[in-house]
């Protein structure tokens, strides 16, 4: 719904991106992807920043431009921004990503596929390419949640690419959002003789996914992004044990390299590239987010890295309103 009916409305192109990099993904999904992408009123894309919206478990980037009741979608916020002059004019992506296990991490995965390089290698060329926008110094990368990790990991590992980037609520502190999940996702593993593989059959065959089992699902994506085996079924094996829940610190240990409180010790240097970071959280995020992202907002202002960090009254659910200050943010960035 428009909040304000006077500013003009951009355009949502459609796009479909023919992936290379996907093919042969554990899960099989499909590789060609939609791209839907929105330029603004008045514009072609020519010229103008590039912003890629991924987006948080159970979503693909398309949901972003549906109608949405009580609020804007990301076109109509984008409208608001730019026609009120809040923000720049900039092109917004939104790739679709969704997989069989119910989201991404955007990363690269021997049984999810190579997140990283469609997104960098496939999806910005094509995009970049029919709109003229974008470039070197003129691409941001914004999500939620899992989203919001895919930012934050690709600020951290691929500056080279990306300019500006926002964090909304990502993954973090795997300590402590993860570890509780894993334990629930076991116990209810035993009401399918402890086999990932009957639980997915049972799961495919649900007329309607239960809470739990959603749960249950994304604990194993998050198995077959951090430390897939590509000789398990659909690559995921767990860093528990299934039967006793003791900790297997070797697998705990692939998860935690992609912890980005870890990942910052070693590739931190890479955001002083940046032209700007963006972080924030709900004080009352239910998945305990917000730890973690006070400890990667401490770990920047010990060494110095420059970033926007924000606390703000809420908690992790429905918190797109967070937008109106992470979009300005990079679009302001990257068109100084």
């Amino acid at each position: 719904m428009l909040k304000d009916r006077s500013v003009a409305r951009g355009t949502i192109h459609a796009l479909t991106v023919a992936s290379d990099v996907l093919a042969g993904n554990l899960l099989g999904d499909p590789t060609p992807r939609a791209v839907p992408v929105y330029v603004p009123a008045g514009h072609d894309g020519r010229g103008l920043p590039l912003l890629v919206d991924i987006v948080g478990y159970t979503a693909g980037g398309p949901v972003h431009i549906n109608w949405k009741n009580f609020g804007e979608n990301v076109p109509e916020r984008l409208d608001r921004l730019i026609g009120t002059g809040a923000m720049p004019p900039v092109v917004v992506a939104f790739p679709d990503c969704f997989t069989r296990l119910g989201g991404n991490q955007y990363i690269n995965s021997a049984a999810m596929g190579r997140w990283e390089d469609f997104l960098i290698d496939e999806m910005l060329p094509a995009v970049e390419a029919r709109f003229g926008c974008g470039g070197a110094g003129r691409r941001g990368l914004f999500g939620k949640s899992s989203g919001g990790y895919g930012a934050i990991v690709h600020a951290l590992r691929r500056s080279d690419t990306w300019a500006a980037a926002a964090c909304h609520s990502g993954d973090m502190g795997f300590e402590l959002c993860y570890l509780a999940d894993l334990f629930e996702t076991i116990r209810r593993l035993g009401k399918h003789e402890r086999s990932i593989e009957k639980f997915m059959t049972h799961f495919d065959a649900a007329p309607k996914p239960a809470d739990a089992d959603l749960k249950v699902l994304m604990i194993l994506a998050m198995a077959a992004t951090y430390d897939p085996d590509p000789e398990a079924y659909l690559g995921i094996r767990l860093p528990l044990d299934i039967e006793t829940g003791e900790r297997i610190e070797a697998r705990w240990a692939n998860w935690l390299a992609w912890d980005p409180v870890v990942m910052v010790d070693r590739l931190g240097e890479n955001l002083r590239s940046l032209k700007g970071l963006f972080i924030d959280c709900g004080s009352d995020d239910q998945f305990n987010l917000v730890f973690g992202a006070r400890q990667l907002h401490r770990k920047l202002e010990q060494r110095g890295i420059p970033h926007r960090y924000e606390e703000f009254p809420d908690d992790h659910s429905s918190v797109d309103y967070r937008m109106d200050e992470s979009l300005p943010f990079l679009a302001r960035a990257l068109t100084a």
